[in-house]
């Protein structure tokens, strides 16, 4: 069941997932050849109970960590490790907080230094997708709309969708519905409702569609191990469009980025 959210609750959402933003902001100057993902975990953990929150995924599910740190050709869900990043690496950074008894979910894929040029263009892709999506997350609309607009983008750029994880609803609990895929058929699934809140992430390969489960039982990798791309934002639907509750733009900020690609998602100018 769908459970959209009133005015209040969606506020109360907006704090929760600008609490993910600052901390993945924090982050984005500590991302650099040498460090690990488990330092990048415990300066997250220490960021967000710092600023009042409670780590989302932190005994989730039994999650072991706060931040799902994915390296390279793993997926998601990666877990932190000792293990010093390299130049050239690609890390997505996914964080959960909880503000006021509700979730805030979201997740950027960073370069660490310079990277190649194929799998930038990859990153740049998936990230694009996004907001291709989430103009399709509108009432009107139905969930595989929002689907089919990523695949079809991402596809048409030689990528492949994974298929085995998806985006989803958001509020009290972490996973609502409805299941939120990165493929689909236009005008199929359960239509979009005012108030509804999801988490839109799309989670697109190099390589194979194709994904494993790694021994440590948490971490998802390709199969064929070439790069994955991993964004991910919150959007509510406020006044039957979607508007934007996290934001990239403290990240921007610290890694002095300048961009305009969530202004057409929010009714007023975001200060930092």
């Amino acid at each position: 069941m769908i459970i959209p959210k009133t005015k209040e609750e969606i506020e109360i959402m907006r704090k929760a997932a600008l609490m993910v933003s600052k901390t993945l902001g924090m982050l984005a100057s500590e991302i650099k050849p040498g460090v690990t993902t488990k330092r990048l975990n415990d300066l997250s953990e220490q960021y967000i109970r710092d600023n009042g929150a409670i780590p989302g995924f932190l005994g989730l599910y039994d999650c072991p960590a706060t931040l799902l740190a994915s390296v390279n050709d793993h997926i998601v869900h990666g877990l932190p490790t000792d293990k010093p990043l390299q130049e050239g690496d690609i890390v997505s950074c996914d964080l959960g907080a909880i503000v006021e008894g509700f979730y805030g979910d979201h997740a950027y894929t960073f370069e660490v230094g310079e990277i190649d040029p194929a799998v930038k263009k990859l990153l740049d892709v998936t990230k694009e997708s996004l907001y291709i999506g989430i103009r399709q997350y509108k009432v009107g609309n139905r969930v595989e709309d929002v689907g089919h607009a990523i695949q079809k983008f991402c596809e048409g750029h030689g990528y492949s969708v994974v298929r085995d994880l998806v985006g989803h609803g958001i509020g009290r609990t972490m996973h609502e519905e409805p299941q939120m895929p990165n493929y689909g058929r236009k005008g199929y699934g359960k239509k979009f409702i005012e108030g509804q809140v999801v988490a839109i992430e799309p989670m697109i390969n190099m390589g194979t569609k194709n994904t494993k489960t790694l021994s440590d039982k948490w971490t998802i990798a390709t199969r064929d191990g070439k790069p994955s791309a991993h964004f991910e934002h919150n959007v509510a639907i406020v006044d039957g469009k979607p508007e934007l509750l996290s934001t990239f733009g403290y990240i921007y900020q610290a890694l002095g980025i300048t961009s305009n690609e969530e202004d057409e998602f929010r009714k007023n100018p975001l200060v930092l």
